[in-house]
């Protein structure tokens, strides 16, 4: 049986993959459930629904942090299983695999080396920066475009990548995503109120007051914990303290924007002043926000409807179209030799 190709866009927080045989999308959640130290109790989705619920002898843990490899073997058990067990899995397959951007040259080599020693036995794994997928799965022309302004945001990080004529021109990594504001939001919530919220009911907030938006509740009543007496309670929660939680870090992505475009080359930042920037990741669903970085910002924001696959279905391109895969290398490349 011949192998097959897939996109691999390995999130912090999810897992999405394209399988070019099935020519589907699905994604998974990054989180493996660990029973007792030791033994694995269950991976993907299932093991993410445990998260803040699971019994004390059973842990989970995710194996990506802030957009890189943290724990390489929990990493490469979980996607050999979930590429395995839960879907079509055929080896000696090739692999495409979007990369941060902002990263060493090491921390992209983990990426490799996930597939390629991993009972895969990948025929052929190449790499791609994820701001190049993005732009692809955006439709725009990246080989031709002489200025495009990607920002990918993420459960732990946002990724900056000012891109022309197919090549990365300047990028950024910052340590902002939906999982930092959570945390925001849970001790914004704890200061205030003298009431510890969990950061899925952060995320809850998130979601539904949003940046700077006319939600129809101005509170919303969440379980926690009374800090005074310890004891489990349900309490209102004001929209103003949710929004100003998140307020600092929206500040400090602001201010990076602008640094990385007043470093930008006159030729490439004045196609991006008329074109304006693209939001891309899972965060850019956030209600409000693109409006309010384009009043921030004063400049054209661009949001797909399913931002959170911008870069898979970039991958999806890059696999069906010949000229795109020279955006991609191999780390078995000469520029890499010292790393074999």
């Amino acid at each position: 049986m011949f192998g097959n190709v897939y996109g691999l866009d390995l999130g912090t927080y999810e897992i999405k993959v394209y399988d070019k045989k099935q020519n589907t999308m699905w994604k998974e959640k990054n989180a493996i459930a660990i029973a007792n130290e030791k033994t694995i109790f269950s991976v993907g989705d299932a093991a993410y629904e445990m998260f803040e619920k699971s019994p004390f002898n059973i842990e989970v843990v995710f194996p990506m942090k802030e957009g890189v490899i943290s724990h390489f073997y929990d990493m490469q058990y979980l996607l050999q299983n979930l590429l395995k067990n839960e879907r079509q899995f055929m080896r000696g397959s090739k692999y495409i695999v979007a990369v941060p951007t902002d990263v060493t040259e090491v921390e992209k080599r983990a990426f490799y080396d996930l597939v390629v020693h991993s009972t895969a036995k990948a025929k052929e794994v190449r790499i791609v920066e994820r701001g190049l997928a993005d732009a692809i799965g955006l439709g725009l022309n990246v080989q031709q475009s002489p200025g495009i302004f990607i920002v990918n945001l993420g459960g732990e990080t946002t990724e900056l990548s000012v891109l022309s004529y197919g090549g990365v021109v300047l990028n950024k990594l910052l340590k902002i995503g939906g999982r930092t504001m959570d945390q925001a939001i849970v001790g914004a919530v704890r200061y205030n109120n003298e009431y510890l919220i969990g950061k899925q009911t952060a995320e809850d907030l998130r979601k539904a007051f949003g940046v700077q938006t006319n939600h129809d509740d101005t509170v919303l009543k969440v379980a926690g914990r009374n800090l005074l007496n310890g004891i489990p309670e349900q309490r209102a929660v004001p929209k103003e303290i949710v929004q100003s939680a998140m307020k600092d870090l929206l500040d400090t992505l602001v201010h990076e924007i602008q640094f990385l475009l007043e470093r930008t080359p006159p030729e490439v930042q004045r196609t991006i002043q008329r074109s304006g920037i693209y939001l891309t990741g899972g965060l850019a669903n956030l209600k409000g926000l693109h409006t309010y970085l384009e009043e921030v910002l004063g400049l054209p924001v661009h949001k797909s409807k399913q931002p959170e696959y911008c870069a898979v279905t970039g991958l999806k391109e890059i696999i069906q179209t010949k000229t795109l895969k020279k955006l991609t290398y191999s780390m078995l490349d000469e520029n890499y030799r010292w790393m074999r």
